[in-house]
C-alpha cells in the first residue's frame, strides 16, 4: 500500500472511492440531442481508465423545461436519458470508478430564447449579466414544480446507475434563492436565511425521499458571494454548518465568489496568469467549521498541490478537472511513479472559452480529449519503422516528433531558430501566460525519452531533406506576419510580433489595428501600454478580439483598463502615410460613409500570419503523394496512401500555420492526427 496521501481510498458513507483525486462535474458539451452517447461516453470512460476516484458528468443537467441549457446540457428531465446514463456508468463502473452526475435548474443564468422559448426563472427580476435575460420572478407553483423536476431527474439518475447525484447551487436557481442579493420574494422562501435555504432543504428533502438512503447526495455552492450585499463569508460557514446539521446531503463541494459576470466567473476558476488553489485555504476553513466530508477545485493543476490539499487536511477529495481534460491518465501515472510524463494543464482555458462561446471542449494541447474514438491517448507502436523528417520545431512540429517517436519511428527535427516553440516561445514573453512554454517543455522531454534527434539553428533546404533518405517528411515552418494589408503605406507599419519580441522600441503614441482579433493583438497592446505608450486598439469588427473569448479576456481588460486604452470597434484601417515624424492613419469602415484620419508616432497591424511554404513547394515535385492528403484517410484514422507520383521518394505533409493561420490547438491536432497513422 503506497503511503502518498493522494493514493489513500476514502470512504464516504457506502462508497468507498480507490483514492483522493476526482473529476469535478463539468460539461464538456459533447451530448447529441441532450444524451450522453457514444462520444460523451468514451470521453467519461477515457478519466476511469486512468485511475480516478470519482468522476462526476454533466455540469448542470437541466432538470426542467425552463432550464434549457446553453452549454449543449445534459437534458435530465428526459425518461430516454436513463438507458445512456445506464452504458455510461456502467462502463465506468468496470473500470473501477465511482460516477456522479451534477443537476441543476439554471433559474436567470440561461436565455428565454434557447429550448423551448419559455420564460427564465427567478426568485426576482434581476438580469444576469452574463446571459441577459430579464426574468420572470417565480409563483409558488413554479417553486411546487421545480422541487418535483429535480426530485424527478435524481431518480431518473438513480436508475441510471449513477452513485449519486450532485445539486450545482452556485450562480444558479438555488443559489438565487439562498443570496439576498437576487432573492426578493416574500413570505416562506424570501427574507430570513431560514427562508432563503428553504428551496435548497426542500428539494433534497424531496430527493431524499425518492433515493433513499444508499444514494450519495452533495451541494456545489458558494460559501462567501465575494459581493456586497451578497452571502458573506461568516454567512457562508452558518449556511454550511446548517447543509451538515440537515442530515440531507453526504458531503459539500465548496467554492468561492460569483459567476454572473466574465471576471467573476474567472475569479472562480481561474486560468493562467492567476494564482493556482486560490480558495483552497478557504475550503479548508469550510472542513474545518463542519468537520464534514470536504470537496475542491479552482486551478488545481499540479499533483503537488493536490498532494498538499489531502496532505494539509485542507480537503478530503482534490478535484483536478482541467487537469484531466489535459492528461486523463494522471492517476496511473502516479501510481506508476511517472509523475514527469503527466502532460501539463497550462491555465490556457480554451476548454471552458469554447464552452461559454457555445462550441465543445477541447484541450489548447491534448487534440485527444472530446476525440476519444477517434484519436489516441497513448499511440500505438508502428508495425514498421520508418524515417520520419520534421521542418520546424513549434507546437505542430513537435507534436508530430513526439507522436512518431511514439510510434517507434526514426525522427529527426529540424529548426532554424536556436531552441523550440516557434510562436508558443512568443506568447510566453508576456509574464502572464508563462505558462504556455510547458506545452514545448513537456514535449521537449517526451521526444527526448523517445530519441528524437534535433537539428537547431539549421535552415533546411530540399538537399538538406534528401540527404536524410526520408520515408516521410513533415513541413511544420509555420508562418510570418501578415501585415500587406493596406492598400498604401504598408512598409511604415509594424507587425504584433515585433512588439512582443522586442525588436521594435515602442512608440508613445500607437494605433494597433487588429484584423485578426487574437491574442497576439492585445499582447501587443499591454506591452505598449506598459512601456508608457497611448495606446487605441482599432478593429473593423463589432467587438475587439473574438478569438481570445471570455474568460481569457478577463486579465486583458483588467490590465489594459488600467492604463487607459482605447478599444474602438467597426473602424478599418485602409492607408498609412508618413507626415514628418508622424504616421497619419486613413481610416474607413466597411459600414460605408466613413473617411477619417488621425495621426500616431507608430502603428501596428496584428493580421494572422502568411504560411512560411517555400520548402514545402520546393519539396512537393520529389513527393510520392505531391502533398495531397486524402481527407476520407485522415477523418477515419487511416495510414495516408495517395500515390501521384510513383517515382517519389518520400510521402510529404505539411501542418499547422504552414498551411494557414489558425492557433495552437489546430496545430496540435495536425500533428497528432497526420502523424498517428504513420
Amino acid at each position: 500500500m503506497s503511503n502518498d496521501p493522494l493514493l489513500q481510498p476514502y470512504q464516504l458513507k457506502h462508497l468507498k472511492l480507490r483514492n483522493r483525486i476526482i473529476v469535478t462535474s463539468h460539461e464538456p458539451a459533447y451530448p447529441e440531442d441532450g444524451m450522453p452517447k457514444e462520444k460523451y461516453r468514451a470521453y467519461t470512460v477515457e478519466r476511469a481508465k486512468g485511475g480516478v476516484a470519482l468522476t462526476m458528468t454533466a455540469g448542470s443537467a437541466a432538470v426542467s423545461k425552463d432550464s434549457p441549457p446553453v452549454f449543449n446540457n445534459l437534458l435530465a428531465y428526459k425518461d430516454e436519458i436513463v438507458p445512456w446514463i445506464r452504458e455510461m456508468t456502467d462502463a465506468v463502473h468496470e473500470e473501477g470508478a465511482a460516477i456522479m452526475i451534477q443537476l441543476t435548474h439554471l433559474g436567470r443564468r440561461t436565455r428565454w430564447d434557447k429550448g423551448d422559448w419559455l420564460p427564465v426563472l427567478a426568485p426576482s427580476h434581476h438580469r444576469e449579466a452574463s446571459h441577459r435575460a430579464f426574468p420572470k420572478k417565480m409563483e409558488d407553483w413554479d417553486i411546487e414544480r421545480i422541487i418535483k423536476d429535480f426530485a424527478d431527474a435524481a431518480e431518473r439518475m438513480k436508475a441510471g446507475g449513477m452513485d449519486g447525484v450532485e445539486l450545482e447551487a452556485y450562480g444558479h436557481l438555488i443559489d438565487q434563492f439562498v443570496s439576498p442579493l437576487t432573492n426578493e420574494l416574500d413570505g416562506p422562501y424570501g427574507g430570513s436565511l431560514d427562508n432563503r435555504l428553504r428551496f435548497c432543504f426542500d428539494v433534497f428533502k424531496a430527493i431524499r425521499k425518492r433515493v433513499g438512503d444508499d444514494f450519495i447526495l452533495g451541494l456545489r455552492y458558494t460559501a462567501d458571494e465575494c459581493l456586497p450585499g451578497g452571502t458573506g463569508k461568516a454567512e457562508g460557514i452558518e449556511i454550511s454548518k446548517r447543509l451538515k446539521e440537515s442530515g440531507l446531503i453526504d458531503y459539500l463541494n465548496v467554492i468561492r465568489g460569483h459567476i454572473d459576470t466574465d471576471a467573476g466567473l474567472t475569479d472562480v476558476i481561474p486560468i493562467q496568469g492567476m494564482a493556482n488553489s486560490p480558495h483552497l485555504d478557504f475550503a479548508g476553513e469550510i472542513r474545518a467549521a463542519t468537520d464534514f466530508p470536504t470537496f475542491h477545485a479552482a486551478k488545481i493543476p499540479d499533483v503537488a498541490t493536490a498532494r498538499h490539499a489531502i496532505a494539509a487536511g485542507k480537503v478530503d477529495m482534490v478535484g483536478m478537472t482541467r487537469a484531466h481534460m489535459t492528461d486523463p491518465h494522471i492517476v496511473r501515472k502516479i501510481i506508476e511513479k511517472r509523475e514527469d510524463d503527466i502532460r501539463p494543464c497550462v491555465g490556457a482555458n480554451y476548454c471552458l472559452d469554447r464552452i461559454y462561446q457555445g462550441g465543445a471542449a477541447y484541450c489548447i494541447h491534448n487534440a485527444a480529449t472530446g476525440r476519444e474514438l477517434t484519436m489516441p491517448h497513448i499511440v500505438a507502436k508502428a508495425d514498421a519503422r520508418k524515417k520520419v523528417v520534421i521542418v520546424g520545431a513549434g507546437p505542430a512540429g513537435l507534436e508530430a516528433a513526439r507522436v512518431a517517436g511514439e510510434r517507434g519511428h526514426q525522427v529527426v527535427v529540424f529548426e532554424a531558430a536556436n531552441n523550440a516553440g516557434g510562436q508558443i516561445r512568443l506568447t510566453a514573453q508576456s509574464e502572464r501566460r508563462r505558462e504556455m512554454i510547458s506545452i514545448i517543455d513537456w514535449r521537449m522531454s517526451q521526444c527526448e525519452k523517445y530519441d528524437v534527434t534535433f537539428h537547431f539553428n539549421s535552415w533546411a533546404e530540399a538537399d538538406t531533406i534528401a540527404a536524410e533518405n526520408p520515408d516521410v517528411v513533415i513541413i511544420a515552418t509555420g508562418g510570418l506576419p501578415h501585415t500587406e494589408v493596406l492598400s498604401r503605406g504598408n512598409e511604415l507599419v509594424v507587425s504584433s510580433w515585433d512588439i512582443i519580441s522586442g525588436d521594435v522600441k515602442p512608440g508613445t503614441n500607437v494605433l494597433i489595428f487588429d484584423d485578426a482579433g487574437d491574442h497576439a493583438g492585445l499582447q501587443a497592446a499591454e506591452f505598449l501600454a506598459k512601456a508608457g505608450a497611448k495606446v487605441e486598439i482599432m478593429t473593423p469588427d463589432r467587438s475587439f478580439a473574438p478569438e481570445v473569448m471570455a474568460m481569457n479576456l478577463v486579465p486583458y481588460m483588467r490590465s489594459l483598463q488600467k492604463h487607459d486604452v482605447t478599444f474602438t470597434v467597426t473602424y478599418r484601417l485602409e492607408a498609412v502615410e508618413k507626415s514628418g515624424n508622424q504616421l497619419v492613419a486613413h481610416v474607413g469602415s466597411d459600414y460605408g460613409g466613413i473617411a477619417k484620419q488621425s495621426s500616431f508616432d507608430q502603428i501596428v497591424v496584428n493580421h494572422g500570419t502568411i504560411p512560411l511554404d517555400e520548402l514545402y513547394f520546393e519539396l512537393k515535385p520529389s513527393s510520392s503523394n505531391l502533398g495531397e492528403v486524402s481527407h476520407d484517410q485522415l477523418l477515419s484514422g487511416e495510414p495516408q496512401s495517395v500515390m501521384r507520383n510513383p517515382e517519389g521518394k518520400f510521402q510529404l505533409f505539411r501542418i499547422g500555420d504552414a498551411v494557414a493561420a489558425r492557433n495552437t490547438h489546430a496545430a496540435i491536432y495536425d500533428g497528432l492526427r497526420i502523424a498517428k497513422d504513420i
